[in-house]
């Protein structure tokens, strides 16, 4: 018995990673909800993105998390209104102390605010806070906090840029049947 109960976890991420392939956006959204995520009015999550202990994730309004994302909720992870997450975007915020004999486990909060955009395969780590405004480029690699209307690029990422806007007023979710 105590062998089926080690497995359980596993059988929850099957069944959230397996949701992401459902080629309803209604359906897959329910079944989010369902397992604990918080997800905002408006808010759009593409097929085949992948969430990891889905209650500890919070959305805000008007997002859109796109095709192949990874969201890690092994501790909090809190992402604003009107945030754009392009795919293949990889937020964590648990890693290995590879400084430690025991390789143990540092797991540290992620916050994105909002009117973020990250772009495609970008990587956030743990402990992150990129600030309302920010961009941060396609394959940028995020180990620091980015501040507010700045673009971040590079591995690791460092600021390349500022906006040219810092009234944000735009909206984003975009729902689509088969995305």
């Amino acid at each position: 018995m105590s062998v089926l109960l080690q497995y359980l976890p596993s059988w929850g991420f099957f069944f959230i990673h397996a949701a992401g392939y459902i080629p309803s956006h209604q359906v897959r959204l329910f079944l989010y909800r369902l397992a604990g995520m918080h997800i905002g009015k408006g808010s759009v999550m593409h097929m085949g993105a992948s969430f990891h202990n889905p209650g500890n994730i919070r959305i805000g309004e008007d997002t859109i998390v796109g095709e192949g994302a990874v969201l890690d909720g092994r501790h909090n992870l809190t992402i604003g209104n009107h945030v754009a997450i392009a795919s293949e975007v990889m937020i964590y915020n648990a890693e290995h102390d590879i400084h430690k004999d025991d390789f143990s486990p540092i797991m540290e909060p992620v916050v994105i605010e909002d009117y973020v955009f990250i772009g495609p395969r970008a990587i956030i780590l743990p402990g992150v806070t990129i600030h309302k405004g920010a961009v941060v480029a396609a394959g940028a690699v995020v180990t620091k906090d980015i501040a507010s209307n700045t673009i971040a690029a590079g591995v690791p990422a460092k600021t390349i840029g500022t906006r040219k806007t810092t009234s944000h007023r735009y909206t984003i979710g975009r729902a689509a049947l088969f995305r």
